[in-house]
């Protein structure tokens, strides 16, 4: 075990874990920041998906020894008051149904906006590739991503 100091949601956390352990593990069992969801362990379907440095990154295959001096977001801070652009289009249309996924899609989502704040839905289909929702509601994701673009512009 080794001591780290890492980054998450503005404030510097100490935590005492092996090297290799994911970044997942350390937020959900250490900073009890269970937004984060553990969907495949293998950075395959999203539900780990926080920001690092402004960057959409999969947490479950990042080791934390990988973080030493980088700016971590979780879904619990993304927003103070859940007031994000893209998480304020999720309640207006109505995406979430089982909820599982939904932090990753939204964190996802908030990192391609930062980066393209007028995509098309070319654009928006291959940024959100890869984020996996069980309950199919890719027509509601999209359109809420299109809603957030133009209030955020």
């Amino acid at each position: 075990m080794a001591a780290f100091s890492i980054k998450v949601n503005g404030k510097t956390h100490q935590v005492d874990v092996d090297s290799d352990t994911p970044v997942l593990w350390v937020l959900r069992d250490h900073l009890k920041l269970v937004g984060t969801k553990f969907g495949c362990g293998i950075a395959s379907c999203g539900a780990c998906t926080i920001h690092a440095d402004g960057n959409a990154i999969r947490s479950c295959s990042l080791p934390v020894s990988a973080v030493k001096d980088m700016e971590l977001t979780t879904i619990e801070g993304l927003s103070k008051d859940g007031d994000h652009p893209v998480q304020e289009a999720w309640l207006e249309h109505d995406v979430p149904q089982c909820g599982y996924c939904q932090a990753g899609q939204i964190m996802n989502a908030a990192a391609f906006l930062e980066k393209n704040s007028n995509p098309s839905d070319e654009e928006i289909s291959q940024a959100m590739n890869g984020n996996i929702c069980r309950c199919g509601t890719y027509i509601r994701i999209n359109q809420a991503i299109k809603t957030a673009a133009s209030k955020m512009s």
